[in-house]
């Protein structure tokens, strides 16, 4: 299936106000039940992810982690007006031959889910579709209690936008992880509201890691889970067995609409990067260094990493020595598997500071330093691009 006909399917999980169009579904069951009875073959403890000694009549539950993370993952409700943007509504004959105001307004409710990642200052993260046409928005947490809240930013890019709760008081924050220490099998468990039924837990495992290519976002590196996820899901946390919020549930490979076992939630790496800018400034400025990249397949090569297509001319990746045919395998000490995964870490790290890369040349590896500049305006996400 190539990315065109993949992207038909993808939809993102947020639930419009109206009936709950749900219907029986096993896979979460079974989600739950295959996790089970692993653990209860390997004696894996829920709230620490190790191998203890299995206890005689006990039956392994995920119990003692719900009941301490999902305090903090929370339902969002938008509701407000947006303008509908027709040409005709701009034609002054038309407005007074049919008697339309100048501008129209189109009543908007739905719903999504939030998790609440500083309980002192009320910040709240969520997928920039669910408040995308809202300013402010009503929190509602698991214990019934509602709060109104704004809207800090939002990065359309990366599908994450950053709410801060207003008056908050006793609220309970989760702890983020590190997304980068993730590997495909790690069981995951999803929090959300789905289609408007209350906060709901399932389970599964990461199918994969580092999914790009899904027409959905500008910037591309989500987690694959097969944890059920559904409309009214998005926002919700995506919670490795430690408790740690690992990803921001984004959208589902559906081609009817529902769940079947193939979900995507953004790193929670990159959404702290986005976060930390949006609180300081409101906005995310993407960061260049002036090279063009492509995967390694793509010119004919076989392995891993992010391949120099191009360097700019008086670009910093020039200044700092970077040539044609280098490979860059790691950024930062983290490794890069792809061009699209070098093209986040540039792109998400704030401009004016330095990014370390080790390239491959002529079969010997170097270290380079260079200065991240501002990105151009205009400027789109490819897998081959400026960055």
């Amino acid at each position: 299936m190539n990315n065109s006909s993949i992207e038909q399917y993808i939809s993102p999980v947020v639930m419009a106000a109206g009936g709950p169009p749900w219907k029986r579904n096993s896979i979460g069951r079974w989600s739950a039940v295959c996790a089970g009875v692993l653990m209860l073959l390997l004696g894996v403890s829920p709230a620490t992810g190790q191998v203890p000694d299995a206890l005689p009549g006990r039956v392994p539950t995920l119990a003692p982690l719900v009941r301490e993370v999902t305090p903090a993952v929370v339902n969002i409700s938008v509701h407000g007006k947006v303008r509908q943007d027709n040409p005709l509504y701009k034609d002054p004959f038309f407005r007074e031959f049919f008697d339309i105001p100048k501008q129209l307004e189109q009543e908007v409710s739905a719903s999504g889910s939030g998790v609440i990642v500083d309980a002192q200052r009320g910040y709240v993260l969520t997928a920039n579709h669910v408040v995308d046409k809202i300013s402010t928005a009503q929190i509602t947490t698991k214990e019934g209690r509602k709060f109104s809240a704004k809207l800090v930013g939002r990065d359309p890019a990366t599908d994450i936008a950053v709410l801060q709760i207003q008056n908050g008081k006793d609220l309970k924050a989760l702890p983020m992880g590190n997304s980068d220490r993730l590997e495909v099998g790690d069981f995951v468990i999803a929090v959300g509201n789905p289609f408007g039924l209350g906060q709901t837990v399932t389970s599964g495992l990461v199918s994969a890691l580092g999914r790009t290519g899904l027409g959905k976002q500008g910037y591309e590196d989500f987690i694959q889970t097969d944890a059920p996820i559904n409309p009214g899901n998005s926002g919700g946390g995506l919670i490795n067995l430690k408790g740690e919020l690992i990803g921001i549930n984004t959208a589902i490979l559906s081609p009817a609409g529902g769940n079947v076992g193939i979900g995507f939630a953004v790193p929670i790496n990159m959404v702290r990067q986005v976060m930390e800018q949006i609180i300081q400034t409101g906005r995310v400025q993407r960061g260049r260094i002036g090279v063009t990249i492509q995967d390694p397949s793509a010119a004919g090569a076989v392995g891993e990493g992010a391949l120099i297509a191009e360097v700019s001319p008086s670009s910093p990746a020039e200044a700092a020595g970077i040539r044609r045919g280098d490979l860059v395998v790691k950024a930062d000490g983290v490794t890069i598997r792809s061009a699209a995964q070098l093209r986040n870490k540039v792109g998400l790290t704030p401009v004016g500071r330095t990014v370390q890369l080790t390239i491959r040349r002529d079969g010997s590896l170097q270290n380079m330093e260079v200065a991240v500049a501002p990105a151009e305006n205009g400027s789109r996400a490819s897998h081959r691009g400026g960055r």
